[in-house]
């Protein structure tokens, strides 16, 4: 084990325009920080998803962060897609090429936001494709106050992963989705939701540290999103 778990963060992609007339990767800096402030080195992953063999083999971690878009409804085997769907599939082929290796590994994953949402599918799961059309009376998952405040509470369910990290039943999450996961797989567990009942959380107790949280914890809005970060780095050094 190295001095410092290298932590491997997967990349956003942009097409031309904004940064650059080329296409640009991106990454929220917050991301690393709240990686580094638990011990750890965070690296940068691009889309190659003929190379998750060789980034596997350089990382003792895996986090797969969220975006403004959504993995395609036909991984997960709907044939209809929602007009609010937007696809990155280079994005998601790395992302789940990494995914499916890491775990195949039973190395530490967590997925944030639309990266708990991959997860799932990679755990066999499926998602809700646009949450205002699927579920009556549901809560504002796109916030409208900014991202660095909650949104909402969660309750975490007792016995899960995530509530032996939180040590809490309830945290104040931020909320920037559309999407949420519908079922979690055949041996995923929930570990969270929202007060209207959309799953906030998965995880799969067949491995070591497989989490997700539908929120964006690098935020630090709530006492546990520091510690969901430092149970991933102590998961390395296990």
């Amino acid at each position: 084990m190295r001095n410092l778990p290298v932590i491997g963060i997967t990349l956003d992609s942009e097409q031309p325009g904004g940064y650059s007339k080329y296409p640009w990767y991106a990454i929220r800096q917050n991301y690393a920080d709240a990686i580094v402030a638990a011990g750890g080195l965070p690296v940068a992953l691009p889309h190659h998803a003929s190379l998750a063999t060789e980034y596997l083999d350089r990382i003792d971690a895996l986090v797969v962060t969220g975006g403004a878009f959504d993995v395609d409804p036909g991984l997960y085997g709907d044939a209809d897609r929602h007009a609010t769907v937007t696809l990155k599939e280079g994005r998601t082929a790395a992302e789940l090429a990494l995914t499916k290796d890491a775990l195949a590994r039973h190395m530490p994953v967590l997925g944030i936001c639309g990266g708990q949402q991959l997860l799932a599918v990679a755990l066999g799961g499926t998602l809700i494709q646009h949450i205002p059309d699927a579920i009556d009376a549901s809560l504002e998952h796109e916030q409208p106050n900014p991202r660095h405040e909650p949104g909402h509470p969660v309750s975490v369910r007792s016995g899960t992963l995530l509530h032996r990290i939180v040590g809490t039943s309830e945290m104040q999450v931020n909320s920037s989705h559309h999407q949420a996961v519908r079922e979690p797989g055949p041996y995923a567990v929930v570990n969270a939701v929202a007060p209207d009942q959309v799953i906030e959380g998965v995880e799969d107790p067949r491995h070591r540290f497989c989490l997700g949280v539908q929120w964006h914890p690098e935020f630090f809005i709530d006492p546990g999103d520091r510690r969901i970060f430092d149970a991933l780095i102590a998961a390395c050094r296990a």
